[in-house]
């Protein structure tokens, strides 16, 4: 498995995190041309309360967010990881998602939890490999891949 989801919120379940967060890390790296088999990635399902204090730690904000990364080293999308050898695949990072948080906006923004569950995935996944929406450039080029990252898997564009 590509994906190890830790449960923190047993609300995940419903969802089928498991098996979102393993399709969409599939999706994002071998749209990049990466072999999904050679990395792994941690995912901490949790709620509201959790994230918020990540966000604190981490980030100095004590609010929820939808979904937080962290990557296991400094990246660039410039270089690519190469991904491990069999049996040991390379460590991407770890990445945080929040129930209530992703629940509401899926609801205020009218999608289906899980296409939104999806697109934050493969969104996070990208921050794992370096890629980032600081500057209008870099969000253009990382929403381009997120929309056709997301469209091979049958999710709409989350930014129209």
């Amino acid at each position: 498995m590509l994906t190890d989801v830790i449960l923190e919120d047993d609300r995940w379940l419903q969802a089928g995190l498991e098996t979102l967060a393993e399709t969409a890390a599939r999706a994002a790296l071998s749209h990049l041309g990466l072999d999904p088999d050679g990395f792994e990635i941690a995912v901490l399902a949790c709620d509201d309360a959790r994230i918020a204090e990540l966000n604190a730690e981490f980030r100095e904000k004590p609010t929820p967010t939808n979904v937080l990364s962290w990557p296991s080293e400094e990246r660039s999308p410039e270089e690519p990881p190469q991904g491990g050898e069999e049996g040991m695949p390379e460590e991407l990072g770890d990445i945080a998602i929040a129930w209530e948080t992703c629940q509401r906006e899926a609801a205020e923004q009218g999608k289906p939890a899980a296409d939104h569950i999806t697109h934050l995935i493969v969104h996070a996944i990208l921050h794992l490999l370096g890629y980032d929406h600081i500057r209008d450039a870099d969000a253009t080029v990382m929403e381009t891949l997120e929309v056709g990252i997301l469209g091979k898997l049958g999710v709409a564009n989350p930014y129209s």
